[in-house]
């Protein structure tokens, strides 16, 4: 029997590096709300995991205060939103996780808000190959650029130069059985282990999760001018 795998998409913040426009205006709703091709941000990043049916349902987890959500959501199928969000992103996937209630069969794909751009082919690799070799993985680029690390003393400044060979830029979806990402967070909480992504906090108990190669439309709406480019890749 096919596993029954969930989306969470943790939409809890404002993005604060984004509360800018390219002119330098601040912008009046948190980032995930604001619009990108005439739908808000968050609205095009459900629809990009919609497009696979194996998804059962999306489930959005917003702030308790979030008073966007059901606007920016209305009429979309397979998709629900929960206002049980936490302080960090960690606090929200694992919040999330409970609120859902899966069980031990069930598959998680965890997905930014900010990545609008996720190519369906993307997505179908990642569960094909983290189902077929039922181990958890996610979307990652090998880095590409040269990497300098700052100075700590003068941040403007190098301190050095950093051998990129084996390096990966994490990307999300990030998929996991639902039962060892629960685990793997409740462990970093009770350790007061400080993660990034659920891949880290799963790197905590000794797995080493897959990483399937990504592509540059998945990137992550960041920063101002993220979004005149991210609406440019959206009209390809």
């Amino acid at each position: 029997m096919e596993p029954k795998i969930i989306a969470i998409v943790p939409a809890a913040g404002v993005g604060l590096r984004a509360q800018t426009n390219p002119e330098g205006r601040a912008r009046s709703v948190p980032k995930q709300y604001q619009p990108i091709g005439g739908d808000a941000m968050l609205r095009r990043s459900v629809q990009a995991l919609l497009h696979e049916p194996r998804i059962h349902q999306v489930r959005v987890i917003v702030s308790p205060t979030d008073t966007w959500a059901a606007a920016c959501l209305a009429d979309l199928p397979r998709t629900v939103w929960r206002d049980c969000g936490g302080a960090t992103r960690a606090d929200t996937v694992r919040q999330g996780l409970a609120d859902a209630q899966l069980s031990d069969q069930d598959w998680v794909l965890v997905h930014d808000a900010a990545r609008p751009g996720l190519p369906l082919a993307d997505l179908q690799r990642l569960l094909e190959t983290c189902l077929a070799q039922q181990q958890g993985g996610l979307l990652a680029l090998p880095v590409a650029d040269t990497v300098k690390q700052q100075d700590h003393h003068t941040p403007s400044r190098v301190a050095k130069t950093i051998d990129r060979e084996g390096l990966w830029l994490a990307q999300t979806p990030q998929c996991f059985p639902a039962s060892l990402l629960q685990q793997a967070l409740q462990h970093c909480v009770e350790q007061d282990i400080p993660t990034t992504d659920e891949a880290s906090a799963v790197e905590t108990l000794g797995h080493t999760p897959l990483l399937v190669r990504g592509s540059m439309r998945n990137f992550k709406v960041t920063w101002p001018e993220d979004f005149l480019l991210m609406e440019k890749w959206l009209a390809l």
